[in-house]
C-alpha cells in the first residue's frame, strides 16, 4: 500500500475570523476487491485528499468542500463566505463549545510489499470455497478497505490529527434449483486506529479462517431451496444476535438522532427521557469506543471526544445523539456523534456501534421460554417510518416445545418500536457486533456497528403467505 504523506499541510491562518470555525482534512487510500462467480470484477486503488471548511455566524452555517489542501483555503475564499453570511437572516442558535486539545498520533507501517497479493489470494480462497457446492451459480465476494488520515483544527484551539484503518469482506452465494433461486450472505469488518510500527497484514489476520463460517454461507443458501415460506401471523420469537443490531439500529438508533427529535413534537414526546418502554434488564446504547469495531473512532468530525452514551437504561430513555449544534438546542449533554462520510459533506448526526446490552439468558434457556414459535435470523433489509418498522430476515426456524424445528422463509417482522420494547421478554448472555454501513440524507456508506444478544419478544406480526 502506498504511504499517505507524511508532510501535514500548512495550516492558513484563520485568527481574524471571530466566528467560530472548523477545518478538517482527510487523506484516504482505497483498496478494493470484486468477484462476481468465478470473474474478477474489480480490483483498483484510489487516493484521494481534500478538505471541509465551515463557519458559524448569526446561527447560520457557512461551508465549502475542496481538493487543493494548499491553496484553496485562503483569506480571499474565506472572506467571500463571511460577506455571504451577511446576506443570510440571523438565527437565535447555537453550539456547544469545547476546551482546547491537541492530540497528534503517527505511525509508521512496516510490511508495505505484496500486500494486494495477499488481499487477493485470501478473496480468491473465500470465493472458490462459495462456488463448491453444485447448486451456487454464483456470488458476490467483496473486499474493501480505506487508510484514511483525518485532521482537524477549530476555532476552540482543537487539533486533532489521527488514522483509521478500516477493512470488510462482503460474501454472498447465490444457489439455484430450477426457477427456484436464494441466497445468503455474511459481512465481516473491522477497523484500527494506527499508532507506531503497524504491520497491516497482522491486522487483516482477522479476516483468515473463516473457512467454516463460509461454508456456513453455502450450507443456508442451499437449504432455502427446499425451506417452505413462513405462514403470516402473530408469533412469539427469539431473533439473533444480527437482527438484534437491526433493531436497534434502524428501529430505535435513528430515533435517537438528535436533529429528528428537536423540531418533532411527535417524537420529542415519545423520546422523552425518563420515558418506561421495556424491562429493567432492556439496556440500549452507542459506543464509539469498542475495541477495533467498525463503527469505532476517537473523534467524531467536530472534534468531539467519542463516548458511550446510554440511549435506553433499564427500560427507559437515557439520552439522545447529539452534535455541537443540536446538544446546545435540546439543554443536553454533547456525545460525539457528529459524522460525516468524507470530506465532501457536513457532520451530521450520526451513529457509532448501537447495540442492546447483554444479561444472563442462554440461547438454550430463551428457546424454553419460547416454547413454540419462531427463531428469526439475519436480516435482508428493512424501512422505518418514525416509529414502525418492517424487517426481512434471511432465514428462520419453527420452534416447537423449545426444540429448533424445519427452516422456512420469506419472513417478514412488523411492528411499532415501543411496543416492541415493551414485549422484549428474555435477553441473551451472548453478545455480538457486527459491521454495517449506514446511509443518511444524501451521505452512505458511513461505517456503523451494530449487535445485540439473542432476544425473546413476545406477540410479534409475522409477514408472510
Amino acid at each position: 500500500m502506498k504511504k499517505i504523506k507524511e508532510v501535514m499541510p500548512v495550516m492558513p491562518d484563520l485568527s481574524y475570523v471571530k466566528d467560530y470555525f472548523d477545518l478538517r482534512i482527510e487523506e484516504s487510500e482505497i483498496t478494493s476487491l470484486q468477484f462476481r462467480g468465478k470473474e474478477l470484477e474489480v480490483i483498483q486503488r484510489n487516493f484521494e485528499r481534500g478538505g471541509f471548511l465551515r463557519i458559524f455566524k448569526k446561527g447560520n452555517w457557512l461551508s465549502t468542500s475542496f481538493n487543493d489542501v494548499e491553496n484553496q483555503i485562503n483569506k480571499e475564499s474565506i472572506e467571500n463566505l463571511l460577506k455571504d453570511a451577511e446576506l443570510l437572516k440571523p438565527k437565535e442558535e447555537s453550539l456547544i463549545y469545547l476546551f482546547p486539545k491537541e492530540d497528534k498520533r503517527s505511525y509508521k507501517i512496516i510490511d508495505q510489499e505484496e500486500l494486494l497479493n495477499y488481499k487477493f489470494d485470501l478473496l480468491r480462497k473465500y470465493n472458490n470455497l462459495l462456488l463448491s457446492h453444485p447448486k451456487i451459480v454464483t456470488t458476490h465476494a467483496i473486499y474493501n478497505d480505506r487508510l484514511v488520515r483525518k485532521i482537524f483544527y477549530s476555532k476552540e484551539g482543537r487539533q486533532i490529527d489521527y488514522t483509521i484503518f478500516y477493512y470488510t469482506l462482503y460474501l454472498a452465494a447465490i444457489a439455484r434449483d430450477g426457477n427456484n433461486i436464494c441466497d445468503y450472505s455474511i459481512g465481516i469488518g473491522r477497523s484500527k486506529v494506527l499508532e507506531g510500527e503497524v504491520s497491516l497484514k497482522d491486522l487483516l489476520k482477522d479476516l483468515e479462517g473463516k473457512e467454516a463460517e463460509v461454508e456456513e454461507v453455502v450450507k443456508i443458501a442451499v437449504d432455502l431451496l427446499s425451506a417452505e415460506p413462513v405462514v403470516g401471523g402473530v408469533y412469539d420469537v427469539v431473533i439473533d444476535q444480527r437482527l438484534a443490531g437491526v433493531f436497534a439500529h434502524e428501529a430505535f438508533g435513528h430515533l435517537s438522532e438528535a436533529d429528528h427529535i428537536y423540531n418533532n413534537e411527535k417524537l420529542k414526546k415519545l423520546m422523552a427521557i425518563g420515558n418506561q418502554y421495556g424491562i429493567e434488564e432492556l439496556t440500549i446504547v452507542d459506543n464509539p469506543l469498542l475495541p477495533n469495531e467498525r463503527g469505532s473512532y476517537l473523534y467524531d468530525d467536530e472534534g468531539t471526544e467519542a463516548k458511550k452514551t446510554y440511549l435506553l437504561k433499564e427500560g427507559k430513555i437515557a439520552g439522545h445523539l447529539h452534535s455541537k449544534e443540536t446538544a446546545a438546542k435540546m439543554n443536553e449533554e454533547i456525545t460525539g456523534n457528529a459524522r460525516s462520510v468524507s470530506y465532501r459533506h457536513p457532520p451530521i448526526v450520526r451513529m457509532s456501534n448501537t447495540y442492546i446490552e447483554p444479561r444472563d439468558k442462554s440461547f438454550e434457556e430463551l428457546l424454553f421460554m419460547l416454547d413454540n414459535g419462531l427463531y428469526v435470523c439475519s436480516a435482508r433489509g428493512g424501512q422505518t417510518e418514525l416509529e414502525n418498522f418492517s424487517f426481512a430476515s434471511q432465514y428462520a426456524y419453527e420452534v416447537k416445545n423449545g426444540k429448533l424445528g424445519k427452516m422456512i422463509r420469506d419472513v417478514t417482522i412488523c411492528g411499532n418500536v415501543f411496543e416492541t420494547l415493551k414485549n422484549i421478554k428474555g435477553i441473551g448472555n451472548d453478545l455480538k457486533i457486527y459491521p454495517g454501513s449506514c446511509g443518511k440524507g444524501e451521505q452512505y456508506p458511513l461505517p456503523v456497528g451494530g449487535g445485540g444478544p439473542h432476544l425473546l419478544i413476545k406477540n410479534v406480526v409475522i409477514g408472510g403467505r
